[in-house]
């Protein structure tokens, strides 16, 4: 379903007129990095080697000394996680870290997103506090749990936070935070994900307890911490942070471990219940495959099995527990399809109210929705309107709370910000990044939220941002059109968010066309006056009948190969049709 005022456009990607040398490559390829922003050879360097110290993030030397406080003492300690995939993968990277660093007793608890909400909350603390801890590290959360870290304290509990959420005008009083988007930060990259947050602590700690001969000392092997990078590659990508040269090393390591036969069972479980192939697997599988099961536990029951899940090594409970997270995964789909529909009903009520706008900030509410599941459908409303969209569901007595999924040039936290300042009690909590959110407010704030929420991003575009942009590495020539190319293009980078996956455009004869399914449309072109045959599939396509019978289009598309029963062919993955009549 499409509305005036968003638009779609084929843009082929810029390539600066000073060009940077990246070495031998192929020519194609050195545009795609190019357009991408890469600058130098050293740029496409994916070994641990490029990754900085970890000594740059401020806060370590504090983190570290009491971490070997916590090991040399024996002391209790317990993560505390978020409830997505990022999260997830943070908690079992902290536990297996700490536990091959000699760390004794470590535990961990991740709240129930539909009984205490996001982060350290006093609720958490007394739930913690019955493990009587004597630490608690959080993982991908904290920056913002003034009142929880305020109840730990007085309780004598030392509370640690490594996190990556932007931090609000107050600091948690905390015994050390670690998170690289401190303003008095040095770290050179703000993108970490929680998991590498974490990840960073440890090699932190590891190279203190080498300085000490600690490992000598108590006659403990030095640990590789290289094989928690699985669970960084999956936390990283999932968590859709911006893919630049130190988390495409995080991720590439990861990757690399995983084809090679060297990854977690739980990580192979869920590859295996997503019908994917470990020694193929890529970061767009790690996004769109495996990151959904594993956040379904935290969408629609508990996120424990998540981390249950990814810590089990038995490899027979490993896939018990994957199979859970698919059937959980499947509920979630089905309820997001009947979220979706309700919907794109409240906007065609919208349009009925204004024929010519939709708002420029969309707010979307229904009684009976999921809470779990208001990210995912505010990120499928996002991606259809292109503009800010927060989905809102309750969440007890007289409380909603919101998810929010933007678009490049609005930053969303601080558009929530901005109405905090102006209007001081309309929401209760909120927190994210420049692209996601999570707020709460009541119920009856919700009318006057809507409005400021349209009016505050109104301001901050133009009319050329909610002109959607599909941008093009180009067209491809039928020569460039193999299965050798293909392979390149897959090789060569660790594509994902602000890193993308090459994507290229062109006008095809279509010879064939069939719908698939409901709403998928199967193809199969030709370059005009070309000989070579490509298939084609177009996936959740509004009106797939409307487009059989067509002679002619303009289609956008990733390369990709499909593998049927050992067999490998080139196929074309449509990102955008146009028609030509």
């Amino acid at each position: 379903m499409y509305y005036q005022g968003v638009k779609k456009t084929i843009v082929t990607r810029p390539v600066p007129k000073k060009r940077a040398k990246l070495g031998e490559m192929h020519p194609i390829l050195e545009r795609i990095f190019l357009a991408r922003g890469l600058t130098s050879e050293e740029e496409l360097d994916r070994t641990l080697a490029k990754l900085p110290s970890p000594w740059l993030l401020s806060g370590m030397e504090e983190m570290v000394d009491h971490l070997i406080t916590a090991i040399n003492e024996r002391q209790k300690i317990c993560i505390v996680a978020d409830f997505d995939a990022d999260g997830a993968t943070s908690c079992a990277v902290a536990i297996k870290g700490l536990q091959l660093l000699g760390a004794g007793n470590v535990s961990f608890v991740v709240p129930n997103r539909f009984e205490y909400g996001y982060g350290l909350t006093p609720e958490i603390v007394d739930l913690v506090k019955q493990q009587n801890p004597d630490v608690i590290i959080t993982v991908d959360n904290g920056i913002s749990s003034i009142d929880g870290v305020r109840v730990a304290k007085e309780l004598g509990i030392k509370v640690l936070i490594t996190d990556h959420h932007l931090p609000g005008h107050e600091l948690p009083v905390a015994d050390a935070i670690v998170n690289p988007n401190l303003d008095d930060d040095k770290f050179p990259s703000g993108a970490l994900a929680g998991v590498g947050v974490i990840f960073y602590v440890l090699m932190a700690l590891r190279s203190r307890l080498r300085e000490q001969n600690w490992f000598e000392q108590n006659q403990v092997q030095e640990p590789n911490l290289a094989q928690l990078l699985d669970y960084v590659a999956l936390g990283t990508v999932a968590d859709v942070v911006a893919l630049d040269q130190i988390n495409r090393v995080l991720v590439h390591q990861g990757l690399l471990r995983i084809r090679t036969g060297r990854a977690h069972p739980g990580i192979n479980a869920l590859i295996d219940v997503s019908g994917r192939k470990p020694e193929s697997i890529s970061a767009t599988d790690l996004g769109f495959a495996l990151g959904p099961r594993l956040n379904a536990a935290g969408r629609m029951d508990d996120m424990s099995l998540g981390i249950q899940c990814l810590l089990i090594e038995d490899k027979t409970l490993a896939k018990e527990m994957a199979l859970q997270l698919d059937d959980l995964n499947n509920d979630r789909r089905e309820i997001e399809g009947q979220m979706k529909n309700e919907a794109m009903a409240l906007l065609s009520e919208m349009k009925k109210l204004d024929e010519h706008h939709l708002p420029a900030g969309v707010c979307l509410f229904d009684a009976n929705w999921h809470q779990g599941v208001i990210g995912i459908l505010a990120s499928r409303i996002k991606d259809q309107l292109h503009r800010p969209v927060i989905a809102f569901a309750p969440a007890g007595k007289d409380e909603i709370k919101g998810s929010a999924r933007s678009i490049p040039g609005v930053h969303i936290r601080d558009v929530l910000s901005d109405i905090a300042a102006l209007h001081p009690k309309l929401l209760s909590k909120f927190g994210g990044h420049a692209m996601a959110a999570g707020m709460s407010l009541k119920m009856h704030d919700y009318p006057p939220f809507a409005l400021a929420f349209d009016e505050m991003v109104r301001k901050r575009l133009v009319t050329i941002d909610l002109e959607q942009k599909i941008y093009s590495d180009g067209e491809l020539t039928e020569q460039e059109m193999t299965i050798e190319f293909a392979d390149l293009l897959q090789n060569a980078g660790t594509w994902g968010q602000e890193f993308p996956e090459p994507v290229f455009d062109g006008v095809f004869d279509v010879i064939q066309s069939r719908i698939v399914g409901q709403r998928h449309l199967k193809l199969v072109l030709r370059k005009p006056f070309g000989e070579l045959l490509i298939d084609a599939i177009a996936f959740y396509v509004d009106k797939p009948e409307s487009w059989l019978g067509l002679r002619h289009i303009k289609a956008a598309y990733k390369l990709d190969i499909n593998e049927f029963r050992g067999n490998r062919s080139v196929q074309f993955i449509v990102q955008y049709l146009e028609k030509i009549t």
